[in-house]
């Protein structure tokens, strides 16, 4: 496969506030969460919709969606087209872009240890979480989160290119 378009710049993405995330927040770029300034972006775990309007070509036959922590589930244009959970993280999307604007909607889920992470420097009143596991401390690193992409359309590589030379 080759690139066609890449799906940089802003995003929208929204966390379940009953975790602790805001319910809508913005991204510039694609970012890793444990690098976000805010403690409920920071130290979230569970689900948040990442969603994005774009033009496309219509001749991309699959979105990849770079790198992903953990898994990610990807809706286009209303259509739920499934869920990746390993590399490559690649959804088929043949003959579903339209040539004007797409809606793309993708849920990534990550895992819980930020979260107990950032409790341990919580009030235990305030914490979200609740376990006995004592391994995580709040000196313990978190672990990358979100959707961190590039997020790209590709399409098949042309034949010409793929053709051996031969003497």
């Amino acid at each position: 496969f080759e690139p066609v378009a890449t799906l940089d710049g802003a995003w929208q993405v929204a966390f379940d506030p009953k975790w602790g995330g805001p319910a809508q927040v913005d991204f510039a770029a694609l970012t890793d969460w444990t690098q976000n300034a805010l403690d409920g972006i920071r130290h979230y775990s569970g689900t948040a919709v990442y969603r994005k309007t774009f033009k496309a070509p219509t001749d991309a036959t699959v979105l990849d969606l770079g790198d992903v922590r953990e898994l990610a589930s990807v809706k286009l244009n209303g259509k739920a087209l499934g869920t990746v959970w390993a590399t490559p993280f690649q959804i088929d999307v043949t003959g579903l872009l339209k040539a004007g604007g797409n809606e793309l909607e993708i849920e990534v889920v990550n895992l819980w240890s930020n979260r107990v992470i950032g409790d341990e420097a919580r009030p235990v009143a305030e914490r979200y979480t609740k376990t006995n596991i004592r391994s995580l401390l709040p000196t313990t690193p978190l672990m990358p989160s979100g959707l961190l992409g590039p997020v790209r359309l590709l399409k098949p590589a042309s034949t010409q290119a793929n053709r051996a030379i031969t003497p």
